[in-house]
């Protein structure tokens, strides 16, 4: 029994040598040294043993089964060891690479617009102002000389918080509020979000950006209005380009018209931007109305003044070339990066 015994225990030492892997040891294990494995069968022949034999036996035994376990212990932790090594070889840093370098951040093309539109006009002498976009009706509606019974007051086409106060439907409760605050002379622009209910398209969204303008002075003429419009439509659209004005209504200005550039597309030479017509649609503006001026107690026998609106996402996607305003929100890097 005594040879059989160390027959077996160096055949397991030799398997344990040629292991390379963890799997292969822990079947080993199981083998010789599980609940039935090949060495525990050994403390049941001993009974087959002389009394005076049997101890010296199962010595030999319990010594076979420590020394093996040793050796499973020793290679387990040699093959952990070279896959150790192997794993910080793969990740090894070479320190003489570059860096990888970050992304950089980039400027929305709504905040960019904005931005250049506030520069240009900053140079012809305006100042910036804002105002709440939670905004109380008499603001958005009534000092803006807009009819109780005009259809943007409706619910279908106005987010209304509770009665009589709303979100504000364009940057132009500004202008009132810049007014009733001071005395002329002004020369404003504000910039700002707007809200509407329309429904989302490529052309529309429930939520969107104004730059409301206006100057007010004793001496103020519609040629002052159109010479500030074609300086800054040359300014930043290109020197190229001819402004059309067709006359219109707002409720808040009196003359009205409404802006009209030549298609930045085509040159003016019609495309499917511009319907054909070599025109594109920027913005509205007009000689502010007497009755607006009444409502914020200035003397409108002293004192004229015009105004401007414009959307710029609208102004954005006719200079970057984008066909659908739904890009502008929808936080794609693709889209984004691009600017």
């Amino acid at each position: 029994m005594k040879e059989e015994l160390e027959k077996l225990a160096a055949e397991a030492k030799h398997k344990i040598e040629e292991a390379d892997n963890l799997s292969q040891l822990e079947q080993i294990r199981i083998d010789y040294l599980g609940r039935k494995g090949c060495l525990n069968l050994f403390f049941k022949k001993l009974g087959q043993l002389p009394p005076e034999d049997r101890a010296l036996m199962g010595q030999l035994i319990n010594q076979s089964k420590e020394e093996l376990s040793q050796g499973l212990t020793r290679k387990k932790e040699t093959i952990a060891n070279l896959l150790q090594a192997e794993e910080l070889e793969q990740e090894r840093i070479d320190i003489t690479l570059p860096p990888p370098m970050p992304a950089s951040g980039k400027r929305h093309p709504i905040t960019r617009t904005i931005n250049d539109i506030v520069h240009i006009f900053s140079r012809f002498g305006f100042q910036i102002a804002e105002g709440p976009e939670v905004e109380l009706e008499y603001y958005n509606f009534d000092a803006l000389n807009i009819p109780k019974d005009h259809p943007s007051r409706d619910m279908h086409d106005t987010f209304y918080t509770r009665p009589g106060i709303l979100l504000r439907t364009h940057t132009s409760p500004i202008q009132i509020r810049v007014m009733e605050r001071g005395q002329p002379p002004f020369r404003i622009i504000a910039p700002g979000r707007a809200y509407r209910r329309d429904a989302t398209d490529a052309s529309h969204s429930s939520v969107f950006h104004q730059i409301e303008g206006f100057l007010v002075d004793e001496e103020t003429t519609f040629s002052d209005l159109k010479g500030i419009l074609n300086a800054f439509v040359k300014e930043f659209f290109g020197k190229q380009s001819v402004l059309r004005f067709r006359p219109s209504f707002f409720p808040f200005t009196e003359p009205s018209a409404e802006i009209d550039i030549s298609c930045v597309i085509c040159n003016g030479k019609g495309c499917s931007v511009c319907s054909q017509t070599g025109w594109l649609e920027i913005l509205g503006a007009g000689m502010i109305d007497p009755e607006v001026f009444r409502m914020v107690k200035i003397d409108s026998e002293r004192y004229l003044g015009f105004a401007f609106g414009m959307g710029i996402e609208r102004v954005a996607m006719l200079k970057y070339g984008i066909n659908d305003i739904r890009l502008f929100y929808e936080n794609d890097l693709r889209f984004l990066e691009q600017f």
